[in-house]
């Protein structure tokens, strides 16, 4: 056996026995009794309630758990036992019929608060409330204090006086728990008076007055003149080129029939080494002819050229006309449109409400404002230490009610940076994300999105530095979103 096929074998033969020996170890230790069964099975082993099951190995890894989502879920409103109505009465000056709600099974202990519109107060109250001017808040409010029976309704009536009479007025209302923080429902609704003047119609300009008419007529007015200019050049060069028609080609001297002979002439016709006027001829049928040789040789014409035709430029007066009239027009389009544009400029909007999605729209307490994607409405906006305790770093507290209802078909979720309310200085403050989870109960409203199709009910925070009240807040959806803007002032 050659060499090499001995040193191949060896070392097969050395690594199966690497193999076996390996192998040996894992093999179960054999039991003397354990090929044959056993004649009476034993019993189960008792299962006592909460022991955890022994999982039996078998060689193969197990199966990882199932890693549920770590995305949040989205904020789905929860059903209160408590609901609010709230609607405009018929009567001459403001007046609002409040319907408190418990569907629960238990009695609820409950604060009703109504926002008065600025400038407006209460002149009747019923069941109980009181109404006030709380600190740090520009307007007054009416409060009830309710105990609500289980499947009870509770109705309250108020009126109010406004100082411009024919107005529309807002009074939005919210039920809180009875700290007076977290809203259970709120609803809102506006009066609108009998006398309410209608809005001033503007007259409009004449239309020779209106720019559009104006550049409409001057249009039309170099359209025509264009017209009557081009027929007239094209006539002219009509009857130019009839007269030139008309005119003969040949030249004088130049092609003209001669009759005789060109040199000496011919005898008979007058002409040198010819006959006279009174000879004649053999075989002439004229007087003073001799015959066929004597008549006078007819000589073609000579072709003269026509002279060429100039081409005719329309006057300087025509072409200077014209630029300027096309000139005039076009700068008076353009500064029409320039004026337009700037017109329709919203002087009064802050740097940071410049967005690229949507427009931004303005309104007052109990109003909802819709934008892309949201509509927000906030009902109440109060500050003060009696509101929320101070903030750990110092400042103010200001609570906003803010009812968020999501107008797509998905689950949108929004940022408290972009939430903000501004001084009547001009500065700005963010939504204070620390305060708002203590005044959720915990619950971090802006890390949950809000569910396609729902409305959330819930307290904001913004901590103010110094003691001025805010005057506008500002929320949006998104950071390329035009948002809303809420006088609260």
């Amino acid at each position: 056996m050659p060499a090499s096929r001995r040193h191949h074998r060896a070392l097969a033969v050395f690594v199966n026995c690497l193999g076996v020996i390996a192998a040996v170890p894992a093999l179960s230790p054999a039991t003397p009794g354990a090929a044959a069964a056993p004649a009476h099975p034993a019993p189960a082993p008792a299962v006592f309630p909460g022991a955890a099951a022994t999982p039996i190995p078998t060689g193969v890894p197990a199966v990882p758990p199932a890693v549920p989502t770590t995305g949040p879920a989205p904020v789905r409103p929860s059903m209160p036992p408590v609901s609010v109505a709230v609607g405009a009465s018929g009567t001459p000056a403001p007046g609002y019929r409040i319907e408190v709600r418990n569907a629960g099974s238990a009695p609820v202990d409950t604060m009703v608060r109504q926002e008065l519109p600025n400038g407006s107060r209460a002149t009747t109250v019923t069941g109980g409330g009181r109404a006030s001017r709380p600190a740090g808040m520009s307007a007054g409010e009416v409060t009830w204090r309710l105990r609500l029976p289980a499947k009870s309704t509770t109705t309250l009536h108020t009126a109010l006086s406004v100082p411009g009479p024919g107005r529309s007025v807002t009074a939005p209302t919210c039920v809180y728990g009875t700290d007076g923080t977290r809203p259970f429902d709120c609803a809102t609704a506006t009066w609108v008076g009998a006398a309410t003047a209608p809005a001033a119609q503007v007259t409009a300009a004449p239309a020779w007055r209106r720019p559009p008419v104006l550049l409409a007529a001057f249009t039309a007015l170099l359209v025509v003149t264009a017209g009557v200019v081009w027929w007239a050049v094209w006539r002219r060069r009509r009857r130019t080129a009839a007269r030139s028609a008309a005119t003969p080609t040949g030249t004088p001297g130049g092609g003209a029939m001669h009759t005789g002979a060109p040199e000496g002439g011919v005898p008979g016709l007058g002409m040198p080494g010819g006959a006279g006027p009174g000879q004649g001829g053999p075989g002439n049928g004229m007087p003073g002819h001799s015959g066929p040789a004597e008549r006078g040789t007819v000589y073609p014409r000579t072709a003269v050229p026509s002279p060429a035709s100039r081409r005719r430029r329309p006057p300087v007066w025509l072409v200077v006309g014209v630029a300027a009239a096309v000139l005039a027009g076009v700068v008076g389009a353009a500064a029409w449109s320039a004026t337009q544009r700037v017109a329709a400029m919203d002087t009064t909007k802050q740097p940071t409400s410049g967005a690229w999605v949507g427009s931004s729209v303005t309104g007052a307490l109990g109003q909802p404002l819709r934008e892309t994607a949201f509509e927000f409405t906030v009902y109440r906006v109060s500050c003060g230490a009696d509101v929320l305790p101070p903030a750990p770093g110092g400042g103010r507290p200001c609570l906003a009610t803010v009812g968020v209802r999501n107008l797509t078909n998905e689950d949108q979720t929004w940022h408290g940076q972009l939430q903000r309310a501004y001084l009547p200085s001009g500065n700005w403050v963010a939504a204070d994300e620390d305060a708002t989870r203590v005044a959720n109960l915990g619950r971090d409203v802006f890390s949950q999105p809000v569910a396609a199709g729902r409305r959330v009910l819930l307290p904001l925070v913004f901590t103010m530095r110094g003691d001025e009240p805010p005057k506008r807040l500002e929320l949006r959806s998104g950071v390329f979103s035009a948002g809303v803007r809420v006088d609260v002032a």
